[in-house]
C-alpha cells in the first residue's frame, strides 16, 4: 500500500484550485489544461521528472478535484505525490509515447468527452515550453466543437499571490539560504 507524501495541506491545495477556478471563470474558460510542471505541482503537489512525455492536469469549474493524466508508468509518482482521488489518475500506455500514428492529445479528448466536457470552453497554457504545435493541432482535430482559448499564465498569476503556508517556507529557504552562504563567507580564505 503506498502512503501519499504531501509537503503542504490538503486545505492548501483547496485554496490554489478556487483561486485558478475564479480566474477561469472571470476568463470565460470552463476547462483547463495545464502541462506546465510548475503549474501542475502548484495545483496538485504532483511531483515527477516524467515531462519528457506528456502529461497535465485537467481542471473544471464543474469537478471538485482536477484529473492527472500521464505515461502509465508515472501514475504511481502522481498517487505518491498529489492529494488527487485515485480514480482521478489517468495512466496512458506506451502506444502514445513519441508515436507516428497517434497522439497524446487524442488520450486527452477522449477523457474531456468521457467526462462531457469536450464541447466546453478550453483554456490552454499555449506559449510555453511544454505546449506544442502539434498539442493545439489535435485538440482542434479531436474537438472540433470545444473553443479553445488561450490560457497561457493564468496558473502563473494565480500563483503571484503567496498564502501563509507558501510565506512560511520562503521564509524558511531563507534562513537556509544565508546560512549556507555564511558558511561560505566564513570559509573563504586567502589561496
Amino acid at each position: 500500500l503506498m502512503s501519499t507524501q504531501m509537503i503542504l495541506p490538503v486545505r492548501e491545495y483547496d485554496r490554489r484550485i478556487r483561486r485558478t477556478k475564479e480566474m477561469m471563470d472571470r476568463q470565460g474558460m470552463e476547462v483547463l489544461l495545464v502541462v506546465d510542471p510548475a503549474n501542475m505541482n502548484y495545483l496538485t503537489g504532483y511531483d515527477g521528472w516524467s515531462f519528457y512525455v506528456h502529461q497535465g492536469v485537467i481542471l473544471s469549474l464543474n469537478a471538485d478535484a482536477p484529473l492527472w493524466f500521464g505515461r502509465e508508468q508515472d501514475a504511481n509518482g502522481a498517487r505518491l505525490t498529489t492529494w488527487l482521488p485515485r480514480d482521478n489518475i489517468y495512466g496512458y500506455p506506451d502506444e502514445y509515447v513519441q508515436s507516428r500514428y497517434t497522439h497524446t492529445m487524442c488520450y486527452v479528448a477522449q477523457l474531456l468527452r468521457d467526462r462531457g466536457w469536450a464541447e466546453k470552453r478550453l483554456g490552454l497554457e499555449m506559449d510555453g515550453y511544454w505546449f506544442s504545435a502539434k498539442m493545439y493541432l489535435t485538440l482542434q482535430e479531436q474537438l472540433g466543437r470545444s473553443t479553445l482559448l488561450d490560457a497561457t499564465n493564468l496558473v502563473n498569476w494565480v500563483r503571484i499571490v503567496k498564502s501563509e503556508a507558501e510565506i512560511t517556507y520562503i521564509r524558511q529557504a531563507a534562513r537556509i539560504g544565508e546560512r549556507v552562504m555564511q558558511t561560505a563567507i566564513d570559509g573563504i580564505v586567502p589561496g
